[in-house]
């Protein structure tokens, strides 16, 4: 497997913009790249499309059967490109049980790993800090290091010494840059379409990376990796239908892309609309998903769009399938509350009021079991992640019965009336042998 991870000792070190500046470099040296991120993260998928001009795929080694995951990295990497995925918090963090960690990923494709170091803070200090990471496991090998937010030729001097004793090689050097930030809310990094003049932050990035880059290292290291097999024709979720309308706009962004490829290897057909720009969903659509984002940042825009209501009211009178996840399931609801306290009428397909009044974080990995096999047939993994609560739900069949990473019962969760469901869950991959 041709490829890297981009890791860190914690999360803070600046990996994604490194990430981001990479993945743009090795493009403007006509390098073909792959580009993945490890864990449930939906928001950093976006950025690293943006930056390498290819979809980016999410690879869990918690919630994905290890199949699913070789068997996405081959097709990913397709036509020889280089796999490069961006790790979540640090090299050895996982979920709640201490599985699906970056490390795991790493062993399971056997990719090198680079380790972004947020050198501000330190000099000589970060040669025993490497060491203990590269010892840690005899199956992850890390194969150099990023030095990040170093604040000076002495520094960097000092920093080379250091690891020079420990005999690891230095990749990159990336000097101090207040501007090498990101803008963030509260489930993470603000959305890639959001962000104003990203086009201009990620050339940035790419030259602040390339400044003092061994690329030539780089690319050889890359592609030390060692076959994995791989099963293209692996079971994968069942799609909602065989002509599915998805909802894409800055409200409705959080869709896995490794779900939306699995579904077309299925045999589904994927159309895309705009809610947020008053569109309907395609006439013959046989099914519609609702993936989740920020509703409660667009509810006036939302409750407002005539003609997308009145499509998917039809829609739902029609018998057609219709599915929401977490942002999308709020927006299936009867009424949205803003943060301010002001309620915003959704489409009163499920009897459901959600609230961003009062905040309360919900995360972390979960185990889904579809109640009486109604409008799923199999057990899921899946992930949870809002600040939303729940007001008031009506009469109405529940969706799921949900576990913890830890195996923790959670109780059942999630709405259905008929061929109309949603839930708090991003659903990931069948349950199998994931984890």
């Amino acid at each position: 497997m041709s490829g890297l991870l981009i890791a860190a000792p914690s999360s803070g070190s600046g990996k994604t913009t490194i990430t981001l500046g990479l993945l743009r470099a090795l493009r403007n040296r006509g390098v073909a790249v792959a580009p993945g991120k490890a864990g449930p993260d939906y928001i950093d998928p976006a950025f690293h499309s943006a930056a390498s001009g290819t979809p980016c795929l999410n690879f869990d080694a918690w919630a994905m059967r290890p199949e699913l995951i070789s068997a996405n990295a081959a097709l990913h990497r397709s036509g020889d490109r280089i796999l490069v995925i961006e790790a979540m918090m640090g090299l050895f963090d996982g979920a709640a049980d201490g599985k699906g960690t970056a490390a795991d990923l790493a062993a399971m494709l056997r990719l090198s790993v680079v380790l972004v170091v947020d050198a501000s803070r330190m000099s000589h200090s970060v040669a025993p800090l490497v060491s203990g990471f590269a010892s840690f496991r005899a199956d992850v090998r890390i194969a150099g290091v990023i030095l990040n937010k170093v604040g000076s030729e002495r520094h960097e001097t000092m920093l080379r010494q250091a690891l020079d004793a420990i005999r690891m090689p230095v990749i990159a050097v990336i000097r101090s840059d207040k501007t090498l930030a990101l803008p963030e809310r509260h489930l993470g990094l603000v959305q890639a379409g959001e962000h104003q003049g990203l086009e201009d932050f990620i050339e940035h990035a790419a030259e602040a990376v390339s400044d003092e880059c061994n690329f030539e290292f780089l690319l050889r290291t890359a592609r030390q990796g060692l076959n994995v097999p791989s099963a293209a024709n692996i079971h994968r979720l069942t799609p909602i239908g065989s002509r599915i309308a998805v909802a894409r706009d800055i409200a409705f962004a959080f869709s896995y892309e490794h779900m939306l490829m699995g579904w077309r290897r299925r045999g589904a057909t994927i159309s895309f609309f705009s809610p947020l720009a008053d569109e309907a969903p395609a006439a013959d659509a046989d099914a519609i998903y609702l993936p989740g984002g920020y509703p409660e940042l667009h509810a006036g825009e939302i409750a407002s769009a005539q003609k997308f209501r009145r499509a998917m009211i039809e829609a739902a009178g029609g018998g057609t399938r219709i599915y929401g996840e977490c942002g999308g399931y709020m927006v299936l609801g009867e009424g949205l509350i803003d943060s301010g306290g002001t309620r915003h009428e959704m489409l009163g397909l499920l009897p459901l009021v959600t609230s961003y009044e009062e905040r309360s974080r919900h995360l972390g990995y979960r185990r889904v079991q579809p109640v009486d096999g109604a409008f799923f047939d199999h057990a899921m993994t899946a992930h949870e992640y809002h600040y939303s609560t729940v007001v008031r739900e009506g009469e109405a069949d529940r969706l799921f019965r949900v576990s913890d990473a830890l195996g923790i019962g959670l109780g059942e969760a999630g709405l259905r009336r008929g061929q109309i469901a949603g839930s708090y869950m991003h659903l990931i991959d069948l349950a199998g042998t994931a984890a």
